[in-house]
């Protein structure tokens, strides 16, 4: 098939790249030799180069500094690509943003998959000033109607949005690379961050204000922090403004990936994602594969870890509530009992797995209206 993704993150982007990205470039590993992928991704300050681990990019939009500005103008130039070379594919995979209006449902007769990979609602108005996240809540919530075809990563998130009667939804989830099941843990002086920086979503200015407390009853394990995105410059402040006893143990690692990464979640002596909001993060899954404890905030996505013993919950939101658990953790002897689990859970979500699981709803999407595009031209003819 010819498949146009149309991408809003790539790697290299100066914006960071998060889950989204990582999910297409790891299902387009174990597809790109079958099938002819283009990935159609916003341009940024010093955009990457094409191909990238195999896949050719399209970079469209207007380069700015400015994330919002970027956004909407990837959205215009994408709805232009569409109305004009829509047609040239067999089937499009749209990932879904309420900041990025393209409409491009209505630009092309080809099959278009939109791929959901989270829900945000209310917490939109906490972010952002409320006219703009009156906008955004807004487009959450009606723009799915005018699709009919979904990936979501769970049926809790599909359940949160407006679909026609009439649709087909693919439930696919996140996975790992098989590669992290075969580590050897073990344990170094620092416990992990691993996501995008974001500050407010992510819960980083929690485990920031959690971490002090933590460090005076245990000065000699540090926080490693590693991962990109737009908040970077104002993580530094704030660790800045901490004491220079705490600060100098928080390292920001930046971007990790393959094996600089695996080695990162093997030594650590556990993993932690305060997230505020979440549906399936992809790093967690890999802290799980390298089997290693996990804390996590209390909210719905994270419930498998606790249902399956493979870490501690805290209260979302709350520094004091995860200074606890950090303590807990840090004294408990069930650490590996934990991570034993976690790997055992994760085995079945390998990216092989899961790439197998989705060409699939893409084939199958991509038959149906050609099924059905053969129907009507017959009906036509008679």
């Amino acid at each position: 098939m010819r498949i146009l993704h149309v991408l809003y993150e790539s790697k290299g982007d100066s914006f960071g790249i998060g889950g989204v990205g990582v999910r297409a470039y790891e299902l387009y590993k174990y597809l790109k030799d079958r099938h002819d992928i283009t990935l159609l991704c916003k341009k940024y300050p010093g955009e990457g180069l094409s191909p990238i681990e195999g896949l050719r990019h399209l970079y469209v939009g207007t380069e700015s500094k400015n994330l919002t500005r970027t956004l909407l103008s990837y959205a215009y130039h994408v709805a232009l690509f569409v109305k004009k070379h829509g047609n040239d594919f067999d089937i499009i995979v749209e990932e879904f943003s309420p900041a990025i209006p393209t409409f491009s449902h209505a630009l092309t007769k080809k099959p278009i998959i939109l791929q959901i990979q989270g829900y945000t609602g209310g917490l939109y108005f906490r972010k952002y000033n409320p006219f703009y996240a009156l906008a955004l809540y807004a487009m959450e919530r009606m723009r799915t109607v005018f699709y009919g075809n979904f990936i979501f990563l769970n049926a809790e998130t599909a359940g949160h949005f407006m679909l026609r009667k009439k649709k087909k939804v693919g439930i696919i989830p996140n996975g790992i690379s098989p590669e992290l099941l075969n580590t050897l843990p073990e344990e170094g002086d620092f416990i992990l961050y691993l996501g995008r920086i974001d500050i407010y979503g992510k819960g980083l200015d929690l485990l920031i204000r959690a971490y002090g407390d933590f460090h005076r009853s245990f000065p000699d394990v540090r926080l490693a922090i590693a991962g990109d995105g737009r908040d970077m410059e104002k993580l530094k402040l704030m660790l800045r403004q901490r004491p220079e006893e705490v600060s100098r143990n928080i390292k920001l690692l930046g971007w990790a990936s393959g094996d600089r990464k695996a080695d990162l979640l093997r030594r650590a002596l556990f993993v932690i994602f305060p997230s505020r909001h979440e549906v399936q993060p992809i790093s967690a899954l890999e802290a799980m594969a390298c089997e290693k404890a996990l804390i996590v905030s209390d909210i719905t996505a994270f419930s498998f870890v606790t249902k399956q013993g493979a870490g501690l919950s805290f209260r979302n939101g709350s520094s004091s509530s995860l200074v606890q658990a950090m303590k807990e953790l840090m004294k408990s002897n069930d650490r590996s009992r934990m991570g034993g689990k976690g790997r055992n859970l994760v085995r079945q979500y390998t990216w092989d797995k899961i790439a197998f699981k989705y060409e699939g709803f893409l084939t199958e999407v991509h038959q149906l209206h050609h099924d059905t595009k053969k129907t009507v031209t017959s009906i036509e003819q008679e």
